[in-house]
Parts: C-alpha cells; sequence; structure tokens
C-alpha cells in the first residue's frame, strides 16, 4: 500500500462504515415494525445496502481491491440472508462487514503513522 491507497482507503472505510452502521440501526426499526409494512421497508433496506455495495465497488478500484474481500464476502451472505427470507439474520454479517471495514481503517491509519503523516 502507498500513501495515496491508505489516505484513500481510510477515508472510503469511514464512509462505509458509517453507511453500515445505518443499515444496521435501520435493521433493527425493520425489526419493531407491524407485519404490513415490513415489504416496505425490506425494500428501502436492499435499496440502501445495494448503495452500500456500489460504494464497496469504487473503494475497491481505488485501494487494493484485496483488502475488501471481508466485507464482500459479509455483505454477499447479508444479501442471502434476505433473499431467503431472513431478514433478521442479514444483521449479523452486517456487523461482521463493519469489523472488517474497520480493520481496513486501522490498517490505513497505521501505515499513515509509519509513514508521521498523522
Amino acid at each position: 500500500m502507498d500513501t495515496r491507497q491508505a489516505i484513500l482507503a481510510f477515508s472510503q472505510s469511514e464512509k462505509a462504515k458509517s453507511a453500515l452502521i445505518m443499515a444496521t440501526q435501520l435493521m433493527e426499526i425493520y425489526n419493531g415494525l407491524p407485519e404490513p409494512e415490513k415489504h416496505c421497508a425490506e425494500r428501502f433496506l436492499r435499496a440502501f445496502l445495494g448503495m452500500i455495495t456500489s460504494e464497496i465497488s469504487l473503494a475497491k478500484k481505488m485501494t487494493p481491491a484485496d483488502m475488501w474481500t471481508a466485507v464482500d464476502k459479509s455483505l454477499n451472505t447479508a444479501f442471502i440472508m434476505m433473499n431467503s427470507g431472513v431478514l433478521s439474520e442479514a444483521s449479523y454479517h452486517i456487523t461482521q462487514a463493519i469489523s472488517a471495514v474497520t480493520t481496513i481503517g486501522q490498517r490505513s491509519m497505521q501505515f499513515l503513522m509509519d509513514q508521521k503523516l498523522i
């Protein structure tokens, strides 16, 4: 990783982490909704997770793509859970994605600190 990639990875990881945290909060709201309202909420969640996935794809193009493998895997599993009709199980996998994104941010920050840039 070079300095430019570290800066971009840190920036993208923070953006992704914020969005993923919002997704977990939205899933908690979803779990508390009455059944008739869940269908519309699920459509919204799918779209929101799709936007996050697009941001991860962008991050993979701007930084070393292998950094994002665990994030991709967790998000794909979350989509599988949603498609299987167990949306409530998807939040675990989104939490795993948050952990992977946090690791990317930590590694990037450590690289920048080692370079005495922060």
